[in-house]
């Protein structure tokens, strides 16, 4: 059974900094797919950042120059490291990955960004 457990949100002042962890059980973050998604309040939930295929890293446009995603040194960790928060970050993350054709997500940590 694939679990996968999000931490490391919390609140946070405008211009400050978070890491997100992930650990996964029954999956290996370091052979699929990895992403960080975003849902604010009454909104969609969005892709913040992604490592797909061959490493190749995505990240939304906002996050662009602020945020960094990351495998950690065990097969099962990832990162988001997200620095100069602004208001507009605020929102539910989660962590994501896919295997064996199917989608995995977590449970999501709360991020809050006051101005």
């Amino acid at each position: 059974q694939v679990q996968l457990v999000e931490s490391g949100g919390g609140l946070v002042q405008a211009g400050g900094s978070l890491r997100l962890s992930c650990v996964a059980s029954g999956i290996k973050f370091s052979i699929n797919p990895i992403g960080w998604y975003r849902q604010a309040p009454g909104k969609q939930r969005e892709m913040v950042a992604l490592i797909g295929s061959g490493d190749s890293t995505h990240y939304a446009d906002s996050a662009k120059g602020r945020f960094t995603i990351s495998r950690g040194n065990a097969e099962n960790t990832m990162y988001l490291q997200m620095n100069n928060l602004k208001p507009e970050d605020t929102g539910v993350y989660y962590c994501w990955t896919t295997g064996w054709g199917r989608q995995y997500w977590g449970q999501g940590t709360q991020v809050t960004v006051s101005s």
